[in-house]
């Protein structure tokens, strides 16, 4: 599994509700829709390393 890192987010409060509302009806923690919206951002912008190019953990 890839290590994880913390860091401190500035959202404003409307993005925040909104994203909580979200992780719930897909029934996820807000962290983890969080992980997942920018995930899918990343994957469709081209962004993510492919999977033979991923660093061994």
């Amino acid at each position: 599994m890839a290590a994880r890192k913390a860091f401190a987010l500035r959202i404003d409060e409307k993005t925040l509700s909104a994203m909580h509302r979200w992780a719930n009806d897909d029934l996820r923690s807000l962290n983890a829709q969080i992980e997942f919206v920018l995930r899918e951002a990343l994957r469709k912008a081209g962004r993510l390393p492919k999977k033979d190019e991923m660093p061994e953990q």
